[in-house]
């Protein structure tokens, strides 16, 4: 079996921006055959499709995934292809989304876009604030950079006790619960892994210091959602920002849309606009690293699971 590495198919859906990337990159865009062995993959919602090419086509050598969070083809990173994702691809628009909503909760904004009376006068800063971020990727490096002006003390707790610029200290996962209590904002930036599935439940709430508030733009199972209605309701915590839920979409007359002081945006920490112009120069680099002529961005590690 003879591959071409010059050839390079794009499923379900092409775009003319990934076309393009993939012709900068020196290949040439071909329908799914023996000669192909690299695989542009653009669709997060459909790993059995995935899995299913994959298997019909066993020359393939590369397959590059759409977005940062591979847990959806937690079944396909198996297989004997490299896999790489598009991880520190949307730090900027996601860091950012993650510092609007810390700055809305802080001026507890839920609560005044709802109101009917001039209210209460309140606000937390994030001036000298304790910061826990979740996750040592490439969205909490970026995140650091946006604090950096706030003079925050900032925790991150990851997989690797390893240094991060900007960041007071770094702690792993089983020093999770040591942390937590000292926190103003919980900021949640990790990879959904069998780790972090449910990790923050009631437990963890009630751990939390009764002014500190919540931030989720990983994923929404990193939350056990019901914990989260009653942590909010019970005022076990001040607040939370979720852009992902899970469910997601979170169904119409689910208890968390009513929960209290609750900011819920529907996964838009990057939009498509972002996500097509970013992944397309991930798709130039690797397809330059495929053949030889730079190096691999976002390789997938599939015994970490991202």
């Amino acid at each position: 079996m003879s591959i071409d590495k010059s050839l390079v198919a794009i499923a379900p859906k092409s775009f003319p921006d990934y076309e393009q990337a993939v012709v900068s990159a020196g290949c040439s865009v071909s329908a799914m055959n023996s000669s192909v062995g690299a695989l542009i993959w653009t669709d997060y919602s459909d790993p059995k499709g995935l899995a299913k090419l994959v298997g019909e086509n066993p020359q393939l050598e590369f397959v590059q995934l759409p977005f940062a969070g591979v847990d959806a083809f937690v079944d396909v990173l198996g297989l004997p292809v490299r896999f790489a994702c598009a991880k520190g691809s949307y730090r900027e628009p996601v860091a950012e989304h993650a510092l609007t909503l810390a700055l809305a909760l802080g001026r507890v904004i839920p609560e005044r876009v709802r109101a009917t009376s001039w209210g209460r006068k309140h606000a937390d800063s994030l001036y000298d604030a304790e910061i826990l971020i979740v996750g040592g990727g490439g969205i909490t490096e970026e995140l650091i950079k946006l604090l950096t002006p706030f003079r925050c003390k900032i925790t991150v707790v990851r997989n690797r006790e390893l240094p991060l610029d900007g960041a007071s200290r770094v702690v792993l996962f089983d020093q999770l619960e040591s942390v937590l209590p000292s926190a103003d904002w919980v900021i949640l930036a990790c990879s959904l892994t069998e780790k972090t599935k449910g990790l923050f439940n009631l437990a963890r709430f009630k751990l939390m210091k009764p002014t500190c508030y919540l931030v989720n733009i990983a994923r929404g199972a990193v939350i056990v959602t019901e914990d989260l209605v009653t942590a909010l309701n019970d005022r076990i915590i001040a607040g939370a920002g979720v852009d992902v839920t899970d469910p997601e979409p979170l169904p119409e007359g689910n208890p968390l849309w009513s929960a209290q002081n609750v900011i819920i945006t529907p996964h838009t920490a990057d939009t498509n606009v972002q996500v097509i112009k970013a992944f397309s120069i991930r798709i130039r680099e690797n397809l330059a690293a495929y053949q030889g002529q730079g190096d691999w961005v976002g390789l997938v590690d599939p015994e970490l699971g991202y």
